[in-house]
C-alpha cells in the first residue's frame, strides 16, 4: 500500500476506494455515451426508398431496418440543392451562406467559428472517423480547414470533389481516364483497388470495430449513387445482363456527347444502372448495421442517415411527385431523405411529417450525446421526439439562396424567387424554370403546379419580408 505522512492505514483504504469509484464512475460515463454513425447518401432520389412505397422498382430493405427503429422525416430539406453548399450546412448546424457559399467553388468550409459536429464530439471525448466524400469549397486541401483531419476527425480515408471514379483510383490513370485517381488515407493520395462503396463500406467497419469499447463517431459519406452510375462491378453489369459503357478518356474532346448516351432519358437500361448503385449502397448499409449487432454495440449506437441534396434527375433518380431536381430551387432539389434511429423504443417505425432540416443534426446529435451545442447553430433540437414529444413546426421558417434561386417555407407555404435557371445550357436540365415570384401550397401541391400568389398577396407579402430579413441578417453576420 502507498504510504502518506499523516495518514492512517484506515483513512487510506478510504481514500483509494474512493479514488477508485470516481475513476469508475468516469469510465462507466464515458462507455455510456451513445454512438453516432451519420450515413450520407450522394444525388439520392426522394422516392427512391422502399419503407416510403413510393417506387415500385425500388428495393432497401438494409436503409429500411433503419427507419423501423427511429423516426423517417417527410418533410426534411436541405440548406442546398448542390452537395458541397448543403454539406456545409449538415456539419455546422448553420447556414453555409454565413461562410459566404451560395454555389460551386467558394471558400468552402473555412471559418473555424462554427464547429462541425466532429469537432463537437471531439471535444466531448469521442474517437472520430470520416470515410468517404467531402465536397465543401477551396479550403478543401490538407493543410486548410475544410479538410476533414482539420475539422474534428482523427482518421480519414476517402477523396475530395463532387464526382468520384467508383473502380479505378490509382496515380497512372488520373490523367488519362475522367475522374479516376488515387484515394486519401488520412492526407496521403494512396492507391488502392475496388469498388468505392465496398472501400467505403469495410473502412466504416473497421473503425467500428477498432473503437467499439469506447464512444465514437463515424461520418459514412458514400459517393453512391452519384454519376457515373454506369460504373458497377463487372459481375452485377453480367448479372443483371447490362451492357458495359466505356469510360471517357480525358484526351478526347465531347465529353458532353458522351453523356448524352446514357444521361436520363437516353438510355434503355439507364434506370437499372442506378438502382445497382442503390443496391451496393444498401448492402454496405447493411454490412455495418451486422457489425453492430455482432459487436454488442446497436442497441447505444445512433445512426442517421441523409441524402445530400435533392434526387439527381440525370442519373434516373426519382423524387416521386415532387417537381425538379438537383440544381433547382424546387422541391425536388431541396428535399431528401432523412431517417434517425434512437435506441430509445417509443421512436420505432415512426414517420414524422414535421418540416425539419440537415441543419437540425447538429444540435440533435449533440443533445443527444450530453456534447455542447454550438451558440451559433441555425438548427433545432429534435431530441425531445425520441421521448415520444410532438414536435410543432408550423411557425418555423427555412431558408434557400442561391445565385439562381431564393426560397423560403413556413408551415404549409413555400415562396420561391426564380432569378434565372441553374441548368440553363447543362446536361442536367430537366425542368423548365420560369422567372418570377411563385407561392405553393405543399400540403396540398407538393409538386408545386399551382401558383397561389394572387390569391394571397398578404401571405406571399409577409414570406418576402421575412426572407429578406434572413438575407440582410446572413450578409451582417459574415463581416
Amino acid at each position: 500500500m502507498i504510504k502518506m505522512k499523516g495518514f492512517k492505514k484506515a483513512q487510506m483504504t478510504k481514500i483509494i476506494a474512493i479514488l477508485l469509484f470516481l475513476t469508475c464512475s468516469i469510465f462507466a460515463a464515458e462507455t455510456d455515451k451513445l454512438n453516432v454513425i451519420v450515413i450520407m447518401a450522394d444525388d439520392l432520389g426522394y422516392a427512391d426508398l422502399s419503407c416510403t412505397g413510393l417506387a415500385d422498382d425500388v428495393q432497401t430493405p438494409n436503409i429500411d431496418r433503419i427507419a423501423k427503429k427511429g423516426i423517417r422525416f417527410t418533410n426534411a430539406y436541405a440548406t442546398s440543392p448542390i452537395c458541397n453548399a448543403s454539406r456545409i450546412g449538415i456539419a455546422t448546424g448553420a447556414y453555409q451562406q454565413r461562410q459566404g457559399m451560395y454555389w460551386y467553388q467558394g471558400k468552402g468550409l473555412h471559418d473555424p467559428k462554427f464547429n462541425t459536429i466532429g469537432e463537437s464530439l471531439k471535444e466531448n471525448a469521442y474517437k472520430t472517423g470520416y470515410v468517404g466524400k467531402f465536397h465543401h469549397g477551396r479550403s478543401d486541401q490538407p493543410k486548410h480547414r475544410g479538410f476533414p483531419l482539420n475539422h474534428g476527425y482523427d482518421s480519414f480515408y476517402g477523396f475530395s470533389g463532387g464526382t468520384k471514379h467508383y473502380l479505378i483510383h490509382n496515380k497512372a490513370s488520373e490523367k488519362k481516364i475522367y475522374r479516376a485517381g488515387p484515394m486519401y488515407v488520412q492526407d496521403k493520395h494512396l492507391d488502392v483497388e475496388g469498388f468505392t462503396t465496398e472501400l467505403f463500406g469495410q473502412q466504416g467497419r473497421d473503425f467500428v470495430r477498432k473503437h467499439k469499447d469506447e464512444p465514437f463517431h463515424l461520418f459514412l459519406s458514400f459517393n453512391a449513387v452519384h454519376h457515373y452510375i454506369h460504373q458497377l462491378p463487372k459481375s452485377y453489369l453480367k448479372e443483371k445482363n447490362l451492357k458495359p459503357i466505356p469510360d471517357f478518356i480525358n484526351t478526347n474532346k465531347g465529353k458532353l456527347k458522351w453523356r448524352e448516351k446514357f444521361d436520363s432519358p437516353n438510355h434503355p437500361q439507364g434506370r437499372q444502372y442506378y438502382l445497382g448503385q442503390l443496391y451496393y449502397l444498401d448492402r454496405e448499409i447493411g454490412l455495418l448495421l451486422d457489425e453492430l449487432e455482432t459487436l454488442k454495440i446497436a442497441d447505444k449506437t445512433i445512426i442517421v442517415f441523409i441524402g445530400d441534396n435533392g434526387g439527381c434527375l440525370t442519373i434516373y433518380a426519382n423524387n416521386g411527385v415532387l417537381k425538379g431536381g438537383k440544381r433547382t430551387g424546387f422541391e425536388g432539389g431541396l428535399r431528401v431523405p432523412m431517417i434517425i434511429s434512437h435506441p430509445d423504443i417509443k421512436t420505432a417505425n415512426m414517420v414524422s411529417n414535421a418540416t425539419v432540416s440537415a441543419l437540425d443534426l447538429h444540435p440533435t446529435i449533440c443533445a443527444m450525446t450530453g456534447s455542447e451545442i454550438p451558440k451559433n447553430v441555425d438548427g433545432i433540437n429534435l431530441s425531445p421526439m425520441f421521448n415520444g414529444e410532438q414536435l410543432d413546426t408550423e411557425r418555423r421558417a427555412l431558408y434557400w439562396e442561391t445565385p439562381y434561386q431564393k426560397a423560403i417555407r413556413k408551415g404549409k407555404w413555400k415562396l420561391l424567387i426564380n432569378e434565372s435557371d441553374p441548368s440553363a445550357g447543362k446536361p442536367e436540365k430537366r425542368v423548365e424554370v420560369l422567372k418570377g415570384t411563385f407561392l405553393y401550397d405543399l400540403e396540398e401541391d407538393p409538386g408545386e403546379s399551382k401558383d397561389l400568389s394572387s390569391g394571397y398577396p398578404e401571405i406571399k407579402q409577409d414570406l418576402l419580408k421575412d426572407l429578406q430579413k434572413w438575407q440582410a441578417e446572413v450578409k451582417k453576420s459574415q463581416k
